[in-house]
């Protein structure tokens, strides 16, 4: 076997071991270490894989999430750049719903805002007019991380391989105009049961959500998969993660967007 056969075989051996955590709701040890993948083209390439088996099996994919848009979170890990992840039809849930944690491993929840985009977004020299015109309104969400990896005991490698770590999320009803709004002071409160949980603010966010959705854009040209009219973009946190177990309440506010809550059973 020459080395790019073998290189194949550990990507779809990462791919099928990520696959396996979550279909058994039992995590996994990282794949970066136990099948030799240290690279993040190797990582977006497990990605890719579990991807095509997804939309082989009739899952529908709505649009993307950005990880990674804390640059505190980036010097920590030693990158300069957000992640991505797919969202899928069967990721989202309905504001207000029950959320099964049996679907889960070990979920987390962080505050975002949501773009719903009116138009494609072909190009990867995608410029902010274009974004801009493209954006036809935006949404409280809650986004519903969940590692496949043990302990969330991740490196860049394993959460990127892991579709950025992504597992559901919860879109608000009360859509927004961008034109509103400066989304560098859109403030966030998220509370887990009548408590503070996280604070944040979009500046928190590549220091604009905008920049971290133009940054999305461009990628996601590049690599084949541009964004469509009506994708979710899921903007990236503005503020810590909270782990959630069966029992939890969600509610989060933003300042001018409105609302949108979970529970966890």
């Amino acid at each position: 076997m020459n080395h790019i056969q073998e290189s194949l075989k550990h990507l779809e051996q990462a791919a099928a071991a990520l696959r396996q955590a979550r279909q058994e709701r039992t995590p996994c040890d990282q794949v970066s270490s136990t099948f030799g993948i240290d690279s993040l083209s190797g990582a977006y390439a497990v990605q890719e894989i579990n991807t095509r088996q997804a939309l082989e099996q009739g899952r529908r994919l709505v649009g993307r999430k950005i990880g990674l848009t804390s640059h505190a979170v980036q010097q920590q890990l030693g990158v300069d750049r957000p992640d991505f992840g797919m969202l899928f039809a069967d990721m989202e849930v309905a504001d207000g719903e029950a959320v099964d944690c049996s679907r889960l491993i070990q979920p987390k929840a962080e505050g975002e805002i949501a773009f719903v985009l009116g138009r494609d977004l072909p190009n990867a020299d995608t410029t902010l007019a274009e974004l801009l015109h493209a954006t036809e309104y935006l949404l409280p969400a809650i986004e519903i991380v969940d590692s496949a990896i043990r302990d969330w005991k991740i490196t860049l490698v394993d959460t990127v391989a892991d579709n950025a770590s992504s597992a559901l999320y919860v879109l608000g009803k009360q859509p927004t105009r961008l034109s509103a709004l400066d989304l560098r002071l859109e403030g966030m409160l998220l509370e887990k049961n009548g408590a503070q949980a996280s604070i944040g603010v979009g500046a928190a966010c590549l220091g604009n959500p905008l920049d971290a959705c133009l940054w999305l854009a461009r990628t996601m040209a590049e690599i084949g998969r541009p964004l469509k009219a009506g994708d979710v973009l899921l903007s990236g946190a503005l503020g810590p993660m909270t782990p959630v177990k069966a029992g939890d309440h969600l509610h989060l506010r933003l300042t001018r967007m409105g609302e949108v809550s979970c529970r966890f059973y």
